[in-house]
């Protein structure tokens, strides 16, 4: 079984006195029927920015730049929040068993636009955009990802100060 390591930020924005994440809609995740009578809105997956860290490359840089790339923000960690583990099998190539690890960080808004990535992000990336932390483990689509977001909300309401 192929191995690989990623890792992604959960970046936290305080506005007007509420929590807020940057998340995704990843390219193409989106049901194909999005012109039926529900808006595409209601049918597009909402995932967390990610990557596969690349050769001498540390998680938590990872981290960052996955975040600027697939979001358009910049950020800084404040704390690593955990890690995600599961199998896949890819859908593409080689059609192999995968065993994926993702590390997940807590980061800062420190600048940036949302949604202002490089066009080439496109084919990663439909939209990025803001959402309330404290929905958020609701509206993300994958389980994992649900539960740093829910560490993500109590790490908040544990540190007021940040």
């Amino acid at each position: 079984m192929v191995r690989e390591i990623s890792a992604g930020g959960i970046v936290v924005r305080k506005r007007e006195e509420e929590w807020w994440i940057a998340a995704i809609e990843p390219a193409g995740a989106a049901n194909d029927d999005a012109k039926s009578s529900k808006s595409a809105a209601q049918k597009s997956v909402l995932a967390l920015p990610k990557g596969l860290v690349d050769p001498g490359e540390k998680a938590l840089d990872t981290a960052v730049r996955e975040v600027y790339e697939e979001t358009g923000v910049t950020a800084e960690v404040i704390t690593k929040l955990g890690d995600i583990k599961y199998v896949y099998t890819r859908s593409w190539g080689d059609k192999q068993r995968v065993f994926k690890i993702v590390s997940f960080y807590l980061m800062r808004y420190l600048s940036g636009r949302i949604n202002q990535i490089a066009e080439e992000m496109r084919i990663e990336v439909e939209r990025a955009r803001w959402v309330r932390l404290e929905e958020s483990p609701k509206l993300l689509a994958y389980k994992g990802e649900k539960q740093m977001a829910q560490r993500a909300l109590e790490y908040v309401n544990a540190h007021p100060e940040l």
